[in-house]
C-alpha cells in the first residue's frame, strides 16, 4: 500500500475541498469523510496494483531502490504475499467505485466522467499507460488533479467550476513532476520490460527541462488564477514553495545522472507536492 506516501491524498482532497466550499450551501461532514475515503483506497489500489503487476513482471528484481522509486521490494522478500497484494487493489478499487456510485446519486451524473477516468488510470497505470510516455507523464497528474481536486469539490457544489479547475492544475502539474523526477533512477529497469517514459525516451537531462517547465507551470497557474480573480489573493501563500522549487531544480538538472545524489531533491520534490497545495488551500479558506 505503501502508506508513507498516502499523505498526499488528503493534501489533494483538502485543496478541492475548499474550492468547492466557498460555492456550497453546506458541507456534511459525513461525505467530507467519505470523500476522503475513497481518495485514500483509489491511492492504495493504484500502488498495491502496481506492486503487484511489477513483481509478475520481473521487474521488481532488476531495480535499484531509492526512498522514494522502486516500489517496496516487499513481494520479492515476500513472495507468497502476492495474491493478498492483489486483492488488497481489487477491494480498494471497489470502495472507490461504490462511493462513486453514492457520490453520482447524491449529486448528479455530471460527475461520471472524472470517475470512469479515475478508475481506468487506477487499474491502468502499470500495465498499459507506463509504456507510453506522454500518457505516463500525465496521468498521475490527471489523477490527482481533475480527478480529485474536481471531484471533491463536484460533491460540495454539484458542479464543475473555473476556482476547481484552476486548483486542480496545482497538483496535476506537480503530481505529474513528482512521478517523472522518481523515475530517474529507474531507467535501466523500467527499459528492460518496454516501459516508455521521457527519461527513457529523451534522456534525464532533457527531461529536467519537462520538470522545471511543469514547476513553472504550477506558479503561473496560481497568479493566473488570481489574476483572473478566480482565486482569493490569500491563494499566493502557494507561491512560498518557490523557496525550496528553485534550488530543488536547480539540484535536480545538476545530478540528473547520479541517483544517488538526486535523492535529497526526490525528496525535496515531495515536500512542494504536499506543501504547495495545503497553501493554497488555506488561502482559498481565508
Amino acid at each position: 500500500m505503501r502508506l508513507p506516501f498516502i499523505i498526499l491524498t488528503p493534501a489533494c482532497v483538502f485543496l478541492g475541498l475548499a474550492s468547492g466550499t466557498r460555492d456550497a450551501e453546506s458541507v456534511r461532514i459525513f461525505n467530507v469523510v467519505l470523500m476522503l475515503l475513497a481518495a485514500v483506497s483509489a491511492h492504495i489500489s493504484v500502488n498495491a496494483f502496481n506492486e503487484y503487476f511489477d513483481y509478475k513482471s520481473g521487474l521488481d528484481y532488476r531495480t535499484k531502490r531509492t526512498p522514494f522509486s522502486g516500489g517496496s521490494g516487499t513481494l520479492p522478500k515476500r513472495p507468497e504475499l502476492a495474491n493478498w497484494t492483489l486483492a488488497s487493489a481489487v477491494v480498494t478499487f471497489l470502495i472507490v467505485s461504490g462511493l462513486g456510485l453514492y457520490f453520482i446519486i447524491i449529486s448528479s451524473l455530471g460527475l461520471l466522467p472524472l470517475g470512469i477516468l479515475g478508475l481506468f488510470l487506477i487499474y491502468a497505470y502499470t500495465p498499459w499507460l507506463s509504456h507510453h510516455a506522454l500518457l505516463c507523464l500525465i496521468a498521475p497528474g490527471l489523477g490527482f488533479g481533475p480527478v480529485m481536486v474536481m471531484g471533491s469539490s463536484f460533491v460540495l457544489t454539484g458542479a464543475y467550476s473555473w476556482p476547481a479547475f484552476i486548483s486542480a492544475l496545482v497538483p496535476f502539474f506537480l503530481v505529474s513532476n513528482l512521478l517523472l523526477l522518481n523515475q530517474f533512477p529507474d531507467v535501466d529497469a523500467d527499459k528492460s520490460i518496454d516501459r516508455s517514459n521521457y527519461p527513457i525516451v529523451i534522456g534525464r537531462r532533457s527531461s529536467i527541462i519537462i520538470y522545471i517547465g511543469f514547476l513553472a507551470l504550477t506558479y503561473l497557474s496560481i497568479l493566473a488564477g488570481v489574476g483572473l480573480q478566480q482565486l482569493p489573493v490569500f491563494s499566493l501563500l502557494g507561491l512560498a514553495t518557490l523557496l525550496l522549487a528553485i534550488p530543488v531544480g536547480v539540484g535536480s538538472l545538476k545530478y540528473a545522472d547520479d541517483p544517488e545524489k538526486l535523492v535529497p531533491y526526490m525528496a525535496g520534490n515531495v515536500v512542494i507536492n504536499l506543501a504547495t497545495p495545503v497553501l493554497v488551500g488555506i488561502g482559498l479558506l481565508i
